[in-house]
């Protein structure tokens, strides 16, 4: 599992996950992901495109993050997973947690919004 992070200009820090979030995949990223989403009011993006698997430790890894940047007054949301992924998120009622989003600017208005 490769991880790419940019802070973007608007504040929202993109994190694109490249391979298979399985618990090799997740124990490859899992602490450098959590630090990214730790802080008060973070924004996170977390591009799913490259993301051909995901297992429920994936699922755990999104979850727990988004929990704990709620209470720091922080978002995340989920963009252009593959139908597979997407797939189980739907399966796992995943998008009523964190939302899932197809475009760049839908993610990026809901993140930026109050």
């Amino acid at each position: 599992m490769e991880m790419t992070v940019n802070e973007l200009k608007n504040g929202i820090t993109l994190i694109a996950l490249q391979g298979t979030l399985d618990i090799t995949g997740v124990n490859q990223v899992e602490t450098k992901f959590a630090g990214y989403c730790s802080g008060e009011n973070a924004r996170i993006l977390v591009d799913m495109s490259g993301v051909d698997y995901m297992a429920s430790i994936g699922i755990r890894l999104l979850v727990t993050n988004t929990k704990s940047l709620r209470t720091r007054n922080g978002k995340m949301a989920l963009l252009s997973p593959t139908t597979d992924v997407f797939n189980v998120l739907e399966m796992t009622d995943i998008p009523a947690i964190i939302p899932v989003y197809s475009n760049f600017e839908s993610a990026e208005a809901v993140l930026l919004g109050a």
